[in-house]
């Protein structure tokens, strides 16, 4: 009898900067069945300025690195890592080529088809750059290429079902070629918050506002000064806690010096748990979002969200009943924390329906096994 030989999988992302693509890549290299799949983990270097999710969380990984394939764009430095990942792919063999990323979807989708056109690419689509990125040029670029790409790819994953509705709606792939699969994440390392707030040195009778995040133009973390002038002026007992780092990252913490804004700034940390148990309300005031697995951290530990509509936020927060959601703008994010604020017992009852929605919805083995299945579906399907 001959020997099943595992499915080849790789794993193709620009680069594995601190953020949710990064979780869901480790999540896959660690949590598929390595009796039915091999796999290798194939991405670029971060910037200085960003924090690499192998270096700080994933040192374990095995991973195999490309100069050139990271954030930033260079013609000369592009066309090495597209060789380099043609050189990979034909040695690996892959049975899948499973891109993330805009960047290395495009590199690994046509280096794929080149290389082995017989292995099934596939893209996830972890947000998408339709808003709030470019101008109306660059984005209508962005779409023509991504329409084209659309056509070389087996299936399209989008993390979210308002991501999905946007890229079908610019003519991205078509419904069929779709498949939603939201996030997993393990088991939050939770405590109570007397003792989370004795370790990290916090106020016990204060109120937290806990916003975790990249302190990039994207996510709006200019709201947040917005919001803090207005608990300074009103909520004096009330005070942000901003965990992450980025490019707007020294410009906030002079302003709040400056001025003397109840924010505290952690950068970025490995206990978000501990973080996120020490604080009463989370925060997201981005113009655009995939599906924040922070926000889903968030309700595993139990907080009400407060959160800008964007992207599919909405499958985690469910509007008055696990949070807020608001229009795109520091004003509403400041009428919904004063509701809340004002409200302890609705922020309980927030708390506690947003962990039972994210334990239903987001498991950790719910996602790996609807891969492996996904995976094992384009394979057959060929064959």
């Amino acid at each position: 009898m001959k020997e099943v030989q595992p499915m080849r999988v790789m794993q193709v992302i620009a680069r594995m900067n601190v953020g949710g693509p990064a979780v869901i890549v480790d999540e896959l290299m660690r949590g598929l069945d390595k009796n039915r799949f091999e796999e290798i983990l194939v991405t670029g270097y971060c910037a200085e300025d960003e924090s690499d999710y192998l270096d700080e969380v994933a040192t374990d990984i095995l991973v195999t690195r490309i100069s050139g394939l990271g954030r930033s764009v260079s013609v000369l430095g592009d066309i090495k890592s597209f060789f380099t990942l043609l050189g990979i792919i034909r040695q690996f063999k892959p049975d899948v080529i499973h891109t993330h990323t805009a960047k290395a979807g495009v590199l690994g989708r046509v280096a794929g088809l080149l290389a082995r056109p017989q292995a099934k690419r596939i893209h996830t689509f972890h947000g998408h750059l339709l808003n709030g990125y470019f101008g109306s040029f660059k984005t209508k670029f962005v779409i023509i290429t991504e329409r084209i790409l659309a056509r070389i790819s087996a299936k399209l994953i989008a993390v979210g079902n308002q991501v999905q509705v946007d890229l079908v709606e610019a003519k991205i792939g078509n419904t069929n070629q779709y498949a939603v699969i939201f996030p997993g994440l393990g088991e939050l390392d939770v405590q109570s918050q007397e003792s989370a707030r004795a370790e990290l040195g916090l106020n016990l009778l204060k109120t937290y506002l806990i916003f975790v995040g990249r302190l990039t133009q994207i996510k709006r973390p200019d709201r947040l000064i917005d919001i803090a002038w207005h608990l300074k002026r009103t909520h004096q007992s009330v005070e942000i806690l901003v965990v992450g780092a980025g490019k707007k990252f020294e410009e906030l913490q002079m302003i709040t010096n400056a001025e003397n804004l109840p924010i505290t700034f952690f950068g970025w940390r490995n206990d978000i748990g501990r973080i996120l148990s020490a604080g009463d309300i989370a925060l997201l005031c981005s113009d655009n979002e995939g599906i924040p697995l922070t926000l889903v951290q968030a309700a595993q530990a139990g907080l009400p969200i407060v959160a800008t509509n964007v992207g599919s936020v909405s499958d985690i927060v469910i509007h008055e009943e696990t949070g807020i959601l608001t229009e795109v703008s520091s004003f509403g994010l400041i009428h919904a924390l004063d509701e809340l604020l004002s409200d302890p017992e609705k922020m309980v009852q927030f708390g506690q329906a947003g962990r039972k929605r994210a334990e239903a919805l987001f498991s950790l083995q719910g996602m790996i096994s609807t891969h492996e299945n996904l995976y094992s579906q384009v394979i057959e399907k060929e064959n």
